[in-house]
């Protein structure tokens, strides 16, 4: 399982993730990652088949409303 942690969390929680032996990465890799919105971390998770790991509702209800990206696993 590969996951995309999102921007609001640590990214030691993506470290913890990829010692645990996930594939993880945190949004601030990517160029500008602190920055990203939700749009641009679905097109992330959607080309790179990650499970975004978020706390954010928003993202959530994007979620639910739209479909995308294929799993979301939050942090409430």
């Amino acid at each position: 399982m590969k996951f995309l942690v999102d921007t609001q969390l640590p990214p030691r929680l993506a470290q913890h993730l990829t010692d645990k032996g996930y594939d993880s990465v945190h949004t601030t890799f990517y160029l500008d990652g602190h920055l990203l919105d939700d749009e641009a971390i679905i097109v992330i998770a959607k080309q790179e088949g990650c499970s975004v790991v978020t706390k954010d509702s928003d993202f959530l209800d994007n979620f639910v409303l739209k479909g995308a990206p294929p799993k979301v696993l939050g942090i409430l």
